[in-house]
This record gives C-alpha cells, sequence and structure tokens, in this order.
C-alpha cells in the first residue's frame, strides 16, 4: 500500500500543471511525449531473456490501453473541462475496478462494491460543484473511457504477473510504455501541425516531470502496489489523488477550497478503506 500512497502524494500535482502549463498542446502530443519519455527510463532496465513473446504481447496490449489510450482520452478532456472537474469525474474509477475485477473472477463482491461505493461518495462531496457547461458531456465520456481503460489495466496487470511471479516489474514494465506508443505516436504525428509548433521552458520541465516522474515511475510503483493490495483497497485507493490534488491547488497553485468539505469527504475516503481493511480481514479468517 505504501507504493500507492506515495504515487498518489506524487499525482496530486498533475491536475494543476497539465492545466495551467499545457493547455494549447495537442493531447496527443502531450500523451506522446510523456509516454516517450517514461519508455527511456526503463529501456535500460529490460529483461532480454526469460519473457516469452506471448507474455510481451499481453503487456504490449495492457499497455496499449492503460497507458495509450488512457492518457489521450484524459489530456483531451482538459480541453472541455476545468481541472476541478477532471478531479470530479475521476472518482468512478474504484467502481470500474471493482466491476472489472467482478468479470475478471467471475464473482460479485459485495463488499468491494460497498467501499468503492463509499469511496465514491467522500471524494464526491470534497470536489461536487454545480455546472452548466455546453461541454460537460463531451468531457465526461472522455473521462470515462480514461477511467475504464486505467482500471482495466491495473486489474489485466495484476493477473499476468500473477502467472509469472518469476518476472521483475521493473524488468518487464518497458513492454507497457511500448505498448502506449503505438497508438500515442502515430496519433501525435497526425495530429500535431509541426510547422507551427513550439515549447516553451515551461511546457518542456512540465512534459519532463511528467513523463520521468509522474509516468514513468509512478505508473511502474503504481501497478506494482496494486499487485500487492486487493482489489478493494486498490480500488479506494484511486481516489486517493483527488483530496491530495486540492490540498495542493490550496497550498502551491493558489486555489480556493472548501476545507470543511475536504475534512468531511477525505474522512468518508479513510472510513472506506479502514472498512475494507477491518472485514477483508475477517473473511480471510473465516477461510482459514
Amino acid at each position: 500500500m505504501a507504493y500507492l500512497l506515495i504515487v498518489s502524494f506524487v499525482w496530486a500535482f498533475s491536475f494543476g500543471l497539465i492545466k495551467g502549463n499545457l493547455m494549447g498542446l495537442p493531447p496527443e502530443f502531450v500523451a506522446a511525449a510523456r509516454l516517450f519519455l517514461s519508455f527511456l527510463v526503463f529501456l535500460p532496465l529490460v529483461r532480454r531473456r526469460g519473457v516469452s513473446l506471448t507474455v510481451a504481447l499481453q503487456l504490449t496490449g495492457i499497455g496499449v490501453v492503460q497507458y495509450g489510450l488512457m492518457y489521450m482520452a484524459y489530456i483531451a478532456s482538459f480541453q472541455y473541462l476545468p481541472a476541478y472537474l477532471v478531479a470530479l469525474f475521476t472518482i468512478f474509477t474504484p467502481l470500474y475496478v471493482t466491476f472489472l475485477n467482478d468479470v475478471f473472477e467471475g464473482r460479485f463482491h459485495s463488499l468491494f462494491l460497498v467501499t468503492a461505493l463509499l469511496a465514491i461518495v467522500g471524494t464526491g462531496v470534497i470536489v461536487y460543484h454545480e455546472v452548466g457547461m455546453k461541454d460537460l458531456r463531451v468531457g465526461f465520456l472522455l473521462l470515462q473511457g480514461a477511467n475504464l481503460c486505467f482500471a482495466f489495466g491495473q486489474l489485466a496487470y495484476r493477473r499476468v504477473m500473477a502467472r509469472h511471479q518469476q518476472l521483475r516489474d521493473r524488468e518487464i514494465f518497458v513492454w507497457l510504455y511500448l505498448g502506449a506508443l503505438l497508438v500515442s505516436a502515430p496519433a501525435a504525428a497526425a495530429t500535431t501541425d509541426w510547422s507551427h509548433f513550439a515549447l516553451n521552458a515551461t511546457q518542456v520541465w512540465t512534459l519532463a516531470y511528467l513523463g520521468i516522474l509522474a509516468s514513468g515511475v509512478c505508473f511502474f510503483l503504481w501497478n506494482r502496489g496494486a499487485r500487492q493490495v486487493d482489489a478493494g483497497a486498490l480500488a479506494i485507493l484511486n481516489n486517493l489523488k483527488v483530496p491530495l490534488a486540492i490540498a495542493c491547488s490550496t497550498l502551491f497553485f493558489g486555489e480556493v477550497v472548501d476545507v470543511p468539505r475536504l475534512a468531511i469527504g477525505g474522512g468518508l475516503l479513510l472510513v472506506a478503506l479502514v472498512l475494507n481493511e477491518v472485514l477483508t480481514t475477517r473473511q480471510l479468517r473465516r477461510a482459514v
């Protein structure tokens, strides 16, 4: 769980940085640029032997969905929504994690559904705003596509790696970024107007931060941490970045935040996490 907590703190800065520093750049280029940097981070660590073609293709396919398609939809949503609504619409990820986990395992986990819904309520309390935007529907659909892709990738990666425990995460993670580049790089090449394209210094360091740390190192830590917790805890921790992002907006980006609402919503997230841990432990004891 420590990996997931660390990553949540790092990701808390991403909403403000993307909205503040990268707007105006093609979303496909932003996605491809940060994923290319992530690919370079793990390329020297790739395992050259002992990875079958089947496993490599499975991991590449996961990368196509979890990082490639997800990032393009996620970055594109900022063109239609303010940053706080992007945060709001990511609160459905826990529900998708719970649902897809039940689909993969072929059974219904009522506990995971309850705790995921409690996490959604808690995060919704924090970031709820009255909205009336003509682009709301497009932005919402883009975010839900991104949420589904990210939820699918986490669970699919857990299942693949559970069958190949001799493999180390850091040795095979480059395959996921390769898959992401297979969809994001062609999209960036086709949609970017290269004749009028230029980056300023702020955009360069923002892309470097997002590509090397927030995407490269943190996606690795997140998927590794996802293997070490149950699906219920994973669903809840997918939302921890939202209250943290709002806190960062107050401390570092000067945005006004409703502190009582943040406290109430954060408390509900904590209750969901504790409830999940207690009930899951009881179920494991009964099974023994």
